[in-house]
């Protein structure tokens, strides 16, 4: 069984700034992490490697500094990695970055299971797992909290749904989005550490694709433009207040009630 993981490099802190003309983050002297969600999927196919036996070949998406993504899921388990690096991709809306991974995807061979994060900390849509599914044509279930009993075309889920949680079989390969607290991620390996910066990884740009049209990337592939974002103003006013659980409701209910109508003033 061959399992593809896509995992990326977000920025450490919850703030940055924003380019005033594409609207895209400036990640550019910001500390950067690998995304807690696809950590967990990373788990999940760990422990599908642990039971059935696996190959476990990770995807991730940046500039040439994202090689710490892959170097982390080999010292927890991963046995190839590929990093996606063309400035071609800079700026990437959720089509975009489907549509790129797509390519990625396709470019190593055939997989027959596909496992995604719920959503990134950076962009937060969770929407890239169910457009790289439509991409590739192959079904998508989001919110996954077990895989079980695989088979040569089925396996079996666990996923949540409004206060349910469903159990069905999906046909294989197919593509699931995981919880995070479902599969929580272990520690790296110290000898699999080691062993992982000699590890090779798979440079993947343009001419890596079938499709080499740099109209269908990053910028210029994305359907989307953000006209304008800023971070929340923060008020400088505070205010320590000791009072008792039947006074709190009604002092903070006051509270906002009188910002409401200086608002309207």
């Amino acid at each position: 069984m061959r399992i593809a993981v896509c995992m990326k490099q977000v920025p450490a802190a919850s703030e940055g700034n924003m380019d005033p003309e594409t609207g895209v983050l400036i990640r550019t002297g910001l500390e950067a992490i690998v995304n807690v969600y696809d950590l967990a999927a990373l788990e999940a196919a760990l422990q599908l490697k642990e039971t059935y036996g696996a190959q476990i070949h990770v995807f991730t998406m940046g500039p040439a500094k994202a090689e710490h993504v892959l170097r982390e899921a080999f010292a927890m388990g991963a046995d190839e990695g590929y990093l996606i690096c063309d400035r071609a991709f800079a700026g990437a809306d959720v089509l975009a970055t489907s549509y790129t991974l797509k390519q990625a995807i396709g470019s190593a061979g055939r997989y027959d299971l596909i496992l995604c994060g719920k959503q990134t900390t950076d962009g937060d849509t969770a929407q890239v797992s169910g457009a790289l599914a439509k991409w590739m044509d192959i079904l998508h279930v989001s919110w996954v909290t077990e895989i079980s009993e695989i088979s040569p075309n089925t396996v079996k889920i666990c996923y949540n749904m409004d206060n349910r949680v469903i159990s069905a079989q999906a046909e294989l390969p197919c593509l699931l989005s995981v919880e995070k607290d479902a599969f929580v991620p272990r520690m790296p390996s110290l000898k699999l550490k080691i062993s992982g910066r000699k590890k090779e990884i798979h440079m993947l740009d343009m001419t890596s694709f079938e499709d080499r049209n740099e109209e269908n990337y990053g910028l210029k592939g994305s359907a989307t433009r953000v006209r304008r974002i800023f971070p929340p103003e923060r008020t400088k006013r505070r205010e320590l207040v000791n009072v008792s659980k039947e006074k709190a409701a009604e002092y903070i209910w006051n509270i906002l009630n009188t910002d409401v109508q200086e608002e309207r003033v």
